[in-house]
C-alpha cells in the first residue's frame, strides 16, 4: 500500500493541480480529495490518510475548524496536517501554529515548494518513497527529484457551477475569449472599475486596473514586469476598495494573457484571470463589489 495524502481545498482547479504534482512525483501515491472540511473530517475517519493538505479559507468547515478537531481527536491528534492559505502574515501564521499546523504553504506556491513540504512530513513519518526520474523543465531547478513546473502542461478549464449575468458580458465582450469558452448566456453587462494586485509564484506581485469582473472571472490591464505570468499559472487576487482596505482574497489562475499592443516593445499587457474560489462569503463580497462599480 502507497502512501495516503488527502487534499481539501474548495477549487477543484488547486485540487488538481496539487494532486497531479503529487501523483507524477511520488510513485505508488494514494490520492482522495474533499472541496471543504466536513468532507475531509469524514474521510480521515473512513480512509486513513497519511498527511493532511489543506487549504484554510473554506465553507462549510474551514482548515482552522478542521485542523481544531484533528488536534482534539487522540487518534489523529499526531496526523501531519500541511494549511495551504493566501493569508502570509505573520500573526495569521502564528495562530495557525499555535493551533497545530504541521506546515504551510502560501498560495500561490511552486511546485518546488508543494514537493519540499510534503516531503519534509513523509520523512518525519519514516515514508519517504523513492522519486520518479522525471527531466526538469528548462530552466527550473531541481526539488524532490527534477520536476516540472506545476502548471506546464495543460489543466482542465472547471466549469463554473452557476454563471452570473456579469459573467455573459465578460464572456460576450472580451476578444481574449472564444465561442467555446463561451455557455449560453443573457447579454447583461456588469462593469466593475478599480485596481487590484495580483500575486504569482516565485514572490512576482504586479498591479493592475480592473476592466470588468464578475463572480467567475476578472479581465484587466497590467504593467509588463521581467518575468512574465503563464497560462494556467496560480494567481492571488487582492481587490483595492475606495478606503484603502482589501477585500477578501480571492484565488484564481491565469485563463489568457496578451500583448496590448501590436509591436513587441510594448509595456502594456491584458490579462484574463479566472477565480477557483466556491466560497459563499467571498461571492458575496465579490457580488456587493460588482453591484457599487458597474
Amino acid at each position: 500500500m502507497g502512501v495516503r495524502i488527502l487534499v481539501v481545498d474548495d477549487a477543484p482547479f488547486i485540487r488538481d493541480m496539487v494532486k497531479k504534482q503529487l501523483r507524477d512525483r511520488i510513485p505508488g501515491l494514494e490520492l482522495n480529495e474533499a472541496a471543504d472540511g466536513a468532507r475531509a473530517l469524514a474521510l480521515i475517519k473512513q480512509w486513513q490518510p497519511e498527511i493532511v493538505l489543506s487549504d484554510w479559507e473554506m465553507p462549510i468547515m474551514t482548515g482552522e475548524e478542521l485542523l481544531r478537531e484533528i488536534r482534539g481527536n487522540a487518534e489523529y491528534a499526531k496526523l501531519p496536517f500541511i494549511m495551504i492559505t493566501s493569508r502570509g502574515d505573520r500573526d495569521h501564521v502564528v495562530k495557525a501554529v499555535q493551533l497545530g499546523v504541521s506546515d504551510y504553504i502560501t498560495k500561490p506556491f511552486t511546485p518546488e515548494e508543494l514537493l519540499r513540504k510534503v516531503g519534509k512530513q513523509l520523512k518525519a513519518i519514516g515514508k519517504m518513497p523513492a522519486v520518479a526520474p522525471v527531466k526538469a523543465a528548462a530552466g527550473q531547478g531541481v526539488a524532490f527529484g527534477s520536476i516540472d513546473v506545476l502548471t506546464s502542461g495543460r489543466a482542465e478549464t472547471v466549469a463554473p457551477k452557476a454563471v452570473s449575468s456579469g459573467t455573459a458580458a465578460l464572456l460576450q465582450t472580451n476578444p481574449l475569449l472564444t465561442k467555446k469558452d463561451t455557455p449560453a448566456l443573457a447579454p447583461v453587462k456588469v462593469q466593475a472599475k478599480g485596481k487590484a494586485q495580483l500575486r504569482f509564484p516565485n514572490n512576482v506581485t504586479c498591479a493592475c486596473i480592473i476592466r470588468e469582473m464578475s463572480l467567475q472571472l476578472m479581465s484587466c490591464s497590467m504593467e509588463r514586469v521581467d518575468k512574465l505570468p503563464t497560462v494556467f499559472d496560480q494567481v492571488v487576487v487582492d481587490i483595492e476598495t475606495g478606503d484603502s482596505q482589501n477585500l477578501a482574497r480571492v484565488n484564481g489562475y491565469v485563463h489568457a494573457i496578451q500583448a496590448a499592443e501590436n509591436r513587441p516593445d510594448t509595456l502594456a499587457m491584458k490579462i484574463i484571470i479566472r477565480f477557483v474560489d466556491n466560497d459563499p462569503t467571498k461571492f458575496e463580497t465579490l457580488s456587493k463589489y460588482i453591484a457599487q462599480n458597474y
